[in-house]
């Protein structure tokens, strides 16, 4: 039976609520549970997967394949996971001329032998984030659980029911809920999935550990085993690859495995060299 790749836009209704950082860390979750991925930035104008992956600068760019400079092989990068990459140009004047026509077919042919193709999408409802949108299959929400998030997730909903992305057969599976602080003021759980009409896929919690692996270029699911946010995300993997039961500790998940021990200890060794 043919396999048919999933392509899922990570996407926010505003910025600032972490969708990079979930993207990153999800695909390489995904990975390490056995899935071939591949995470593309369709973030143009303000691209940081690069930067989180110790990447930056990199010869080519999504950039240059939308230009029609190099074929789509030349812009995917390999990490030490063996997830791919595909990072977007830091420089602003990258953004001329690209063009979009036919992106989502050339997704597909590209990456036609992978599981899940992750669109780490522009924040809000502009031409940027329609991008990763109508190229995608499947769009997973991230958001923070304060009402300004969830209004513009709500937009966001409207805008992919609309006529237009209807007809391309886009489908909403949920929302993950980052930085949970468990405060008296914060939206609960129940009150977002009533609020979004939306299934909460997952919560992350509030967690120090994943600022101190960003600003070292690095990754919690592979620097911070243990972390509260990095099991967190492993749950959100396991439900997306149809293992909603799977334990997931550092001791079961780390134990038995030489691979990705030799992973972690490289990444220990030198984490900002990670190509």
């Amino acid at each position: 039976m043919l396999k048919l790749v999933r392509i899922i836009a990570i996407a926010s209704g505003k910025g600032g609520v972490g969708k990079t950082t979930i993207c990153a860390n999800l695909g390489v979750a995904l990975q390490l549970l056995g899935k071939r991925v591949a995470i593309i930035d369709c973030n143009l104008t303000t691209s940081h997967l690069g930067i989180l992956f110790g990447t930056y600068p990199h010869p080519m760019a999504l950039n240059n394949f939308l230009r029609n400079e190099v074929p789509l092989e030349g812009v995917v990068y390999t990490h030490v996971t063996g997830l791919k990459v595909v990072p977007s140009s830091l420089n602003l004047k990258d953004i001329a001329g690209v063009n979009i026509k036919d992106f989502k077919n050339s997704l597909k042919a590209g990456f036609s032998d992978f599981d899940i193709v992750l669109l780490d999408s522009a924040p809000g409802l502009g031409k940027e984030a329609l991008i990763s949108l109508q190229a995608a299959d499947e769009v997973l929400f991230v958001a923070n659980p304060d009402i300004s998030s969830l209004v513009d997730i709500v937009k966001s909903k409207h805008l992919i029911n609309s006529l237009k992305l209807r007809k391309q057969n886009v489908s909403i599976i949920g929302v993950i809920v980052n930085r949970l602080k468990n405060k008296k003021y914060e939206i609960t759980v129940n009150e977002i999935r009533g609020f979004t009409e939306l299934p909460v896929v997952g919560v992350v919690p509030e967690d120090e550990s994943v600022l101190e692996c960003s600003n070292r270029r690095s990754l919690i699911v592979l620097s911070k085993d243990g972390a509260p946010a990095s099991l967190a995300i492993f749950r959100i993997a396991a439900r997306l690859s149809g293992l909603p039961n799977f334990a997931f500790t550092p001791k079961r998940f780390y134990r038995n495995p030489g691979f990705f021990e030799r992973i972690i200890n490289r990444l220990r060794r030198r984490e900002s060299a990670l190509w």
